[in-house]
C-alpha cells in the first residue's frame, strides 16, 4: 500500500479534518481513492508532488478552507475551483501555470492567494481576477508581468502585495487606492519610476514593509532612496515629483531589459 493511500485510510477511519500528503510522489488523483468524497475535510496539503491535473470534482469538497498545491507540475486548473464556498487560502506556487480559467476571480471568501513561481502575465489573467473583494494577501512573485491592471484598486482589503522578480515596467496609479496595504514587494523588476499616488500609502511605519531593490530607478528616485524611505515617500507626495512624473510619462526613460531568462525558471526551482 502506498503512503498516500495509508494516510487516506487512516483519515477516513478517524474522520479527521486535515489531510497532509506532502512529498508522497503523487502524480494523479486516481492514486487517492475516495478523496473527492471526503466532503468534511477543511484542509488539504498536496505540496511537493508531481500532480499535473486538478479534477473538477475537487470543488465537491465544500468545507475546504485551505488548499495547498505548492511545488507540483500543474499546467491547468478547472473552472469549478473558484466555486468553493469556504476556501480562504489557496497556494498554487511553483507550478507550470501559463493562464487561469475564466471566472477565476469568483472565489467568495478567499483571503490568501499564492501564485508565485509560475508563468503568468497580465495577458493571461481572467477579466474578473481583481474582483476578489475578501483578498488580504496576493503573491505574484516570479511570473512574467510587465504591467498590472488598474483593476487592482478593487482589492480593498489587500494588505500584502508581492510582485518581486517579474518584468514590471511600471505600476498603476490605482495602487495608491489600496489604503490597507502594509507590505509591497517590487524588487527585481524593470521599474524606473513610481506613481505619485504611492505616497498615499503608509509605507514607513514599524508595521510596514516596502522592498524595492534591483530596479533601475531614475536619478531623483535613486537619490531619495539613498536618503531613506521616508524621504522617498515625501518626495512622491510633492508637487515637484508630480511634474517630474508627468514629464517622464511623456518622455519615458529607457526601459531596462528583462531581468532574468524566464524560460529557465522551472529548472531553477526544481
Amino acid at each position: 500500500m502506498s503512503k498516500a493511500k495509508k494516510v487516506l485510510e487512516e483519515a477516513m477511519e478517524s474522520n479527521i479534518l486535515e489531510i497532509d500528503l506532502v512529498d508522497k510522489s503523487i502524480s494523479l488523483f486516481e492514486e487517492l481513492p475516495g478523496i473527492l468524497e471526503m466532503t468534511h475535510i477543511t484542509r488539504l496539503t498536496l505540496s511537493h508532488n508531481k500532480i499535473q491535473t486538478v479534477p473538477p470534482g475537487l470543488a465537491n469538497l465544500t468545507n475546504l478552507e485551505i488548499l495547498n498545491f505548492s511545488n507540483n507540475q500543474i499546467g491547468e486548473l478547472p473552472l469549478s475551483l473558484s466555486s468553493m464556498p469556504k476556501l480562504r487560502i489557496l497556494n498554487l506556487s511553483m507550478n507550470r501555470l501559463y493562464n487561469l480559467p475564466r471566472g477565476f476571480g469568483a472565489f467568495p471568501v478567499l483571503e490568501v492567494l499564492d501564485l508565485s513561481y509560475n508563468n503568468l502575465s497580465e495577458k493571461t489573467l481572467p477579466g474578473n481576477f481583481f474582483m476578489m473583494a475578501t483578498l488580504r494577501a496576493l503573491y505574484l512573485a516570479d511570473n512574467d508581468f510587465e504591467y498590472l491592471s488598474s483593476d487592482i484598486r478593487n482589492l480593498k482589503q489587500l494588505q500584502i502585495l508581492v510582485l518581486r522578480e517579474n518584468d514590471l515596467i511600471e505600476l498603476p496609479r490605482e495602487i495608491g487606492e489600496l489604503s490597507r496595504l502594509r507590505e509591497l514587494h517590487i524588487q527585481g523588476n524593470r521599474l524606473t519610476i513610481l506613481p505619485p499616488e504611492l505616497g498615499n500609502l503608509d509605507m514607513t511605519s514599524n508595521k510596514s514593509v516596502f522592498k524595492f531593490e534591483g530596479n533601475e530607478w531614475v536619478n531623483p528616485i535613486k537619490k531619495q532612496l539613498e536618503l531613506g524611505l521616508s524621504h522617498l515617500v515625501e518626495f512622491l507626495k510633492s508637487e515637484q515629483y508630480r511634474i517630474l512624473h508627468n514629464r517622464y510619462l511623456t518622455n519615458k526613460p529607457q526601459i531596462p531589459p528583462p531581468c532574468v531568462d524566464k524560460a529557465k525558471k522551472i529548472s531553477r526551482i526544481r
